[in-house]
């Protein structure tokens, strides 16, 4: 199901003005993908990019077609690692969010 304009808006205002809501959702993201539910992660990537920067200035940043990153996180998408990897370190580096990977032992 499509995101409604309005909603989508209401994302995009609380992440311009909140930066632990725009860090939740990234840590969000990538955590929902290491845990397995790509189709999750990548929905959860989608808004990030809705959210944040946008798929034209990621297209810029990366030197990809705005067409195919849509597509990479769309409901069918199957992006590479390489195209997922370059994706996140682009959003990293474009939004100032960065993300730390630790070890934790299972319980």
């Amino acid at each position: 199901m499509p995101l409604t304009r309005d909603f989508r808006e209401t994302v995009q205002a609380r992440a311009a003005r909140d930066p632990a809501f725009r860090e939740a959702m990234f840590q969000e993201a990538v955590e929902s993908l290491l845990s397995g539910d790509l189709d999750g992660g990548r929905a959860a990537l989608r808004s990030y990019i809705n959210a944040t920067i946008g798929f034209e200035k990621l297209s810029l940043a990366l030197g990809r077609p705005q067409k195919s990153l849509m597509r990479m996180f769309g409901p069918s998408g199957n992006p590479t690692a390489e195209n997922l990897l370059g994706v996140i370190g682009a959003l990293q580096a474009e939004t100032g969010v960065h993300l730390e990977v630790r070890a934790v032992a299972a319980e």
